[in-house]
């Protein structure tokens, strides 16, 4: 079977090298998924969960902003941050949505990042409460 190759690099340096089957990862307006023999893409990361399948197991990181790349089955993410799924504790980021949504914004510029920042942290919120349900127990 075809196999890829996902790369992630960050700001700070390479921070995934590793062989995949399957990545689904979001875009600034949706998710896509990658199998092997996919041709061509360049795309805007948005901000959600990073999931690479190999040999029947699924790593996931919440990845936030940056771009896609895909060629000859090597994934490139260019992204501003990463994340390991399993170190985002859900209940600070939830202390952490309620300070977002309740900071107040008097200009249009605050307004707009207080938004960001409490769609930034659902997003995180969304990943770690689904690497939560895939724990076992």
């Amino acid at each position: 079977m075809s196999e890829l190759k996902c790369i992630v690099v960050t700001p700070e340096g390479s921070k995934v090298e590793q062989p995949a089957e399957f990545v689904a990862l979001p875009l600034f307006d949706g998710e896509i998924g990658i199998a092997p023999g996919r041709g061509p893409l360049i795309g805007r990361l948005g901000a959600g969960e990073l999931r690479i399948t190999h040999e029947q197991e699924v790593s996931r990181y919440y990845v936030e902003s940056g771009f896609v790349e895909v060629v000859d089955d090597e994934v490139t993410l260019l992204a501003n941050r990463i994340v390991p799924a399993e170190a985002l504790d859900a209940a600070v980021l939830e202390q952490q949505l309620a300070r977002a949504s309740a900071h107040p914004a008097a200009t249009p510029e605050e307004m707009a990042q207080r938004d960001r920042a409490v769609a930034l942290t659902r997003a995180q919120l969304r990943v770690a409460r689904r690497a939560g349900e895939q724990t076992p127990n």
